[in-house]
């Protein structure tokens, strides 16, 4: 007991002392918010005891720091006068008041009596004037974006009104210019399948295949639709070439071998080398297990049957007509069924196969149903290229 409260408070100290050096070294290194952040996390309990005094210390310096770096900052930045500016304005401003208020609610600290005190301001002036300026700029800048048929260009503007609709929600007629940007900076992909193979592939596979609601996929750029659309220009086109398609025989695979094992086969009596039953201590007959060895001959069977699609993705780019990329795949199935048969005595079996005696042979799947259930596989690798895929314009 002893040696675990040594060790306890060893690994204590060692802790502390690790938290402390990483405050000193984000204070050292400018990581001032970095060593707030800690010294706060360790003020929230205990905050007058004195193994604190250090974090108090080491956050009144850094707090005094970080504020006079970006109150020069901001006044570096306010001499340029470069409306690109203002957000940097704006957002160090905010970071000014928010440390404050961060730090406002472990107040009052004391180190030996003394109290440790923080220079706090009002930023809320500064805040409101910066940001009106900033909602004019980015408000300016996202129309003069929108003056163009670029769809990268119009998604920048979405980004600044996106922006723009964050600080200062509604502002003029922001939503209705992001609606705009969203609609006119997203591409169009037109989706169709190209059956190579001469063979028939299940009508409902095809309609699954080209169900993108199905794929659970959210690009918040990009649309794809299987039927096209009078209202929509569209700029790519995504094919599914199915390549070929390859159904194996139907297999059925035999397996025979020989179980033995021991088991108990009721009791028998313990006797001595007279013959003569032996007794415990309490004087009953001493009865014991009799063992015999038991065999059984088992047939385990396997049913086999597997299908394949080989297939393409091919991305093209309307206005240009050019190719733009291009996937090679193939997506496979495989159905087995096992079930297994045996001549002796049943005890000779271990679990696995007295469950296999259970199974039955059943009938092997069509081939279009192989097929269909290959297109599970085919529709999962189908939705990786598609979520990695991304449209420039």
């Amino acid at each position: 007991m002893k040696r675990f409260l040594l060790l306890s408070v060893i690994v204590t100290l060692l802790v502390a002392c690790s938290a402390k050096k990483q405050v000193e070294s984000a204070v050292n290194t400018g990581n001032y918010d970095a060593a707030i952040r800690t010294a706060l996390n360790k003020l929230k309990t205990n905050k007058d005891k004195k193994r604190k005094y250090d974090y108090v210390v080491m956050l009144q310096d850094a707090y005094h720091k970080v504020v006079e770096r970006d109150l020069n900052t901001i006044a570096h930045l306010k001499k340029d006068n470069n409306p690109e500016l203002y957000r940097d304005i704006f957002e160090l401003y905010l970071d000014l008041d928010a440390r404050q208020e961060d730090i406002k609610p472990i107040l009052p600290l004391y180190v030996n009596g003394k109290n440790i005190t923080f220079d706090f301001n009002d930023y809320s002036n500064d805040i409101v004037n910066i940001k009106g300026k900033l909602s004019d700029h980015l408000y300016e800048k996202g129309i003069a974006l929108l003056e163009t048929d670029n769809k990268p260009t119009i998604r920048e503007a979405y980004n600044t009104l996106d922006y723009l609709e964050q600080i200062n929600p509604n502002f003029e007629t922001t939503r209705e210019l992001l609606n705009e940007a969203h609609e006119r900076g997203t591409s169009y992909v037109l989706v169709s399948i190209n059956n190579q193979t001469q063979q028939i592939i299940p009508q409902r596979l095809e309609a699954d295949l080209l169900n993108f609601d199905t794929y659970g996929l959210n690009q918040f750029w990009t649309v794809y639709h299987a039927t096209p659309s009078k209202e929509v220009k569209y700029d790519y086109t995504m094919q599914l070439q199915l390549k070929q398609i390859i159904i194996s025989p139907e297999r059925i695979k035999e397996r025979e071998f020989l179980r033995e094992r021991e088991v108990v086969d009721g009791w028998k009596y313990k006797k001595d080398r007279n013959g003569n039953v032996m007794k415990d201590s309490l004087g009953n007959d001493i009865k014991i297990d009799k063992i015999v060895k038991v065999k059984a001959r088992v047939s385990e069977f396997q049913q086999v049957k597997s299908s394949e699609i080989i297939a393409d993705v091919v991305y093209a780019d309307l206005k240009s007509k050019q190719l733009i990329d291009k996937f090679s795949f193939d997506s496979g199935f495989v159905f087995e069924n096992y079930f297994a048969r045996f001549r002796g005595d049943k005890r000779a079996l271990n679990k696995d196969e007295r469950r296999l005696l259970d199974n039955r042979r059943v009938p092997f799947p069509s081939n279009e149903q192989m097929i269909f259930d290959t297109g599970e596989d085919l529709k999962l690798k189908l939705k990786n290229i598609i979520a990695k895929q991304r449209f420039n314009g």
